[in-house]
């Protein structure tokens, strides 16, 4: 692993938890979206993440072969998907404007499968998450520190 590979492997990292947070922060400002362009109620948006493949740009001489095809180069955000699994909340309000005027459920109000406890679980977990990759980096920036000061 290069000098810099913890460093790039971080900000990955961060870039990716930094788009979950934007995707958890438009699932909350939608929680009551009732209508869309597309049509419908809001559905929850939820991020992929998939492992990077390039292969690292330097391998160590020291590092055994076997460990070399293991080691990671960060993540990356494979799609933003909608979470159409779960079921719409239906809401009784006859008067609302987008109440379901036929049917069995005449009268209900389709609101987004969005649950604010499970949005903030998982931006709990998106900070601690970004949070450990800058303890990397500056743990990273630390260590080439003190490898400069050992020089001097």
């Amino acid at each position: 692993m290069g000098m810099f590979s913890a460093i790039n492997t971080a900000q990955s990292g961060l870039s990716a938890e930094r788009l979950r947070l934007d995707v958890i922060s438009d699932n909350i400002a939608n929680a009551n979206t009732t209508r869309t362009e597309q049509g419908g109620a809001f559905r929850r948006s939820r991020v992929v993440f998939r492992p990077r493949t390039e292969q690292p740009y330097w391998r160590s001489p020291f590092l055994p072969q076997s460990l070399q095809q293991k080691v990671g180069t960060g993540v990356r955000v494979s799609e933003i998907e909608k979470d159409m699994d779960a079921d719409l909340r239906l809401v009784y309000d006859p008067t609302h404007p987008d109440a379901i005027q036929v049917g069995p459920n005449k009268g209900y109000v389709e609101y987004p499968n969005v649950v604010m406890v499970n949005e903030m679980v998982d931006m709990i977990a998106a900070s601690r998450a970004y949070e450990a990759n800058v303890n990397i980096m500056n743990g990273s920036k630390s260590m080439f520190q003190k490898a400069l000061d050992i020089v001097r």
